[in-house]
Parts: C-alpha cells; structure tokens; sequence
C-alpha cells in the first residue's frame, strides 16, 4: 500500500509554531515514528507553503496512489483549487487537521475540501494522521 501525506501552510513549523496548538513535536520526528510503526506502508511525505505546488503534488500522486492524507492547513477554508484537485483525482483523500478547526476562528468552519474527501479527521493533535492511516488499512 502506497499513501503519502501532504501538509500545507506553516505545518513546517510544527514543534515551534503554537506548541499549545499543535503540540511541541515537529512532523519530521512524527513522521519517522508513523514509518515505523507502520512497514508494511509505502509511506511518503510532502510540505509547501504555496499552494500551486500543492495543487500539483495532488495531482501528480492522485491516480498512483491508494491513499492521501491531506492537511491542507489555511488552504483548507480558501483554496477552491485543492478542492477542485481532490475532486479530479481518483485517488481516496482524507482531510486531516490538527487541531479542532470548529472550537477556532468562524472562517475555520468552511472546508473546500471536505465534500470530496473520503472522510474527515480534525482536532485529535497528531494522532489524526495516525487515525486516517488506519482508515486505509
């Protein structure tokens, strides 16, 4: 099985950025213990902070794979063309978040991905990736 997971904006700065957000471990660390914990899983990782390369991350991998997990992070409530891309592939997506978007700022309650993702993960720290790991499996 072949997944990867894709992380937007600012999602680089994790283990520095809000640590009583987003915890204090950065993804990288993260990362390498999900590979562990999971061999069996081709596992792959992508991070930009702009969103054209997202777009074509998703649109590049989005046939080829079994699996995305996707945290868009700010991306998420404003980009109608990750949505668009999640809509055009073939590829099952699970939108992943962090942090409980619904208890933050009203302008985090509008996803433009989750309509056409397989399911949605939001607010259960990093474990989510965790989470939508096992919905693959």
């Amino acid at each position: 099985m072949k997944i990867i997971i894709i992380n937007g904006p600012n999602l680089n700065l994790l283990g520095k950025r809000e640590p009583e957000i987003y915890g204090k471990q950065t993804f990288e660390d993260y990362f390498s213990v999900l590979k562990n914990k999971y061999p069996n899983i081709a596992l792959d990782y992508f991070q930009s902070n702009i969103e054209g390369e997202l777009i074509s991350k998703i649109q590049e991998v989005g046939f080829s794979y079994d699996g995305i997990i996707l945290n868009a992070a700010a991306y998420t409530h404003t980009s109608i063309g990750i949505g668009d891309a999640v809509k055009a592939i073939s590829t099952a997506v699970i939108e992943v978040h962090i942090s409980n978007t619904f208890s933050r700022e009203t302008f985090r309650h509008q996803s433009y991905i989750s309509a056409n993702a397989k399911g949605v993960i939001i607010g259960f720290g990093l474990k989510s990736y965790d989470l939508a790991l096992e919905s693959f499996l």
